[in-house]
């Protein structure tokens, strides 16, 4: 076959030898390459500062295996410029290593930079523009924007504080009895929330198959999706390997229409479909489906989204909460202090309490900054024009990514980044500086783009923090000698999606009015809760994924 093919090459050649083919191609191979090469170069030139790229490659060989969101923050200093380019291949990526330059383009810039890249894994072999996590901006984004600012919005979010009170209660009272599993229980928290706003059931247990199997799923996902020289990552720098039959790529084995695609539709068509009369987003969606012409695969992905703005990065927060308790034990005696005042202990604290706890609140917030879960600030921007910034061009729809973990740890903003300080957050403090924006960090993301479940999230970390400081004393586990086990600060998984990874604590009621307090609510909240008990016959495990 390749005799062949050489033998019609020489023909079109013009009587040439094979050898003289060869040569050719080579040839026209090597001016496309070094045609190629200058334009990297040229471009390279008038963007931001950064390694200097190799052909073909760029500076892949340069990116660490674990947390590069780590290196960014390096080479920024090493620059000296939080704007910095890192070519992936041929593309370039641009990452914003301060709070400032994410404001200035992501949030006073948003009607240009509020779209996606192209996205190989997670776009177009994944859910293409049927997510909002990779869509375009555009008309179809603003549908679905509007669509889940209906389910989870700032306005509906309030409507939810009781159902969202009521699961708290039962955490602490879970907690009680078993604080060794404290990770399964704030996971069965966090799911249970956005379960009941989304489908009308609530999980009970931690064994729940939404939990084992649902928040693995999108734990999996997020390791996977991070910046990367390794399949399937690498796919984004080289869309060619993409191209490849699965039959003669390996890589290719299990990419394709995820299983999580069949399982919301499911999910979300029994909840619209069942007779109980419960009022739920999915029911929601299906009424609205005819009018905005929504597919199974949107369907699918909006309600499915729910999972991903409210439960694996909530209980994610809330064991970094636990972590920080124990490796900064000095700022608890301030809150103990403040709750005791304010609410005493034969009631746990509520939302209307929020206004008089100022300390609770600023410890709310420093969790948020201090370890962000989304730690790149989710999926990348591009803008839909070239733009220049600083003099710096930065062409229509190069990747542009936040660096939260950089943008956290800037010592202009946040002095000693890694010491757990909730008095940052106190406006009359003197350890309060000055930040782009109002709520003083960018744990969810910026512009038209900020995460769908921020008013959900944040409402969630303040009453989950609250109750959690008034309840118990939280601190380092002992070893069998007695002596308290060291807690590692840096210690986090290597998804886009961080938590810490597993350590133990000793979580213990503050007081025995407390206690009795917790076995009360807790016990009245189960019962309020009990309207929205039920099952699904659904597994995310019985799905396969559509490889044909």
């Amino acid at each position: 076959m390749a005799n062949g093919l050489l033998g019609e090459l020489q023909q079109l050649a013009g009587g040439l030898t094979v050898g003289q083919v060869v040569l050719f191609i080579l040839a026209a191979g090597f001016v496309l390459l070094v045609v190629d090469y200058t334009r990297v170069l040229l471009l390279r030139r008038k963007m931001p500062p950064g390694p200097f790229p190799l052909p073909i490659i760029g500076n892949i060989h340069l990116l660490p295996e674990r947390k590069p969101w780590i290196y960014f923050e390096q080479l920024a200093k090493e620059y000296n410029s939080p704007v910095i380019t890192f070519w992936m291949g041929r593309r370039p990526n641009v990452w914003l290593n301060d709070a400032q330059s994410a404001s200035d383009l992501f949030d006073k810039r948003a009607t240009t930079f509020s779209s996606r890249p192209r996205m190989v894994v997670f776009g177009e072999l994944a859910f293409g523009q049927s997510s909002l996590v990779s869509m375009y901006y555009g008309d179809r984004f603003r549908v679905h924007r509007k669509l889940t600012h209906m389910g989870i919005g700032l306005q509906q979010v309030r409507g939810y504080q009781q159902l969202q009170s009521d699961e708290n209660k039962v955490v602490l009272y879970d907690l009680l009895t078993d604080s060794e599993n404290y990770v399964a229980h704030l996971e069965r928290y966090a799911a249970s929330v956005v379960s009941i706003i989304g489908f009308g059931r609530r999980i009970s247990t931690v064994t729940d198959p939404i939990i084992t199997e649902v928040i693995f799923l999108m734990q999996r996902a997020a390791e996977h999706n991070v910046p990367g020289n390794s399949f399937p990552m690498i796919m984004e720098s080289f869309p060619i390997l993409a191209k490849f039959p699965r039959w003669m790529a390996p890589w290719m084995k299990n990419m394709g229409k995820p299983r999580a695609k069949n399982f919301f539709y499911a999910l979300a068509e029994e909840a619209a479909h069942s007779d109980e009369g419960k009022d739920n987003y999915a029911k929601k969606l299906f009424e609205l489906a005819p009018k905005y012409n929504l597919s199974e695969m949107e369907l699918s992905t909006l309600s499915g989204s729910l999972f991903g703005a409210g439960s694996d990065t909530s209980s994610s927060t809330l064991i970094t909460f636990l972590l920080a308790c124990c490796a900064f034990p000095g700022v608890l005696p301030k809150a103990w202090e403040e709750l005791d005042r304010v609410v005493g202990s034969h009631r746990s604290p509520n939302f209307e309490d929020e206004p008089n706890l100022p300390y609770v609140k600023a410890f709310a917030k420093e969790v948020l900054r201090w370890r962000s879960v989304a730690i790149i600030g989710g999926q990348p921007h591009a803008p839909i024009q070239d733009e220049v910034y600083k003099g710096w061009l930065i062409p229509k729809n190069t990747w542009t990514q936040g660096n939260v973990w950089a943008i956290h740890r800037n010592e202009e903003n946040f002095p000693d980044p890694d010491r757990f300080q909730p008095e940052r957050f106190l406006k009359d403090s003197p350890h309060h500086n000055p930040f782009p924006n109002e709520r003083g960090y960018m744990t969810f993301g910026w512009g038209r783009r900020v995460c769908a479940g921020q008013a959900l999230a944040e409402q969630g970390t303040f009453i989950s923090v609250a109750r959690l400081l008034w309840a118990f004393n939280i601190r380092k586990a002992l070893d069998e000698l007695g002596n308290e086990i060291p807690v590692d600060i840096f210690d986090y998984t290597d998804g886009l999606n961080i938590r810490p990874n597993p350590f133990k604590c000793r979580i213990t009621p503050r007081n025995a009015e407390i206690k009795a307090t917790i076995e009360r609510e807790g016990k009245e909240a189960l019962d309020n809760l009990s309207i929205y008990n039920g099952e699904t016959k659904f597994r995310i495990s019985t799905y396969h994924l559509e490889n044909q």
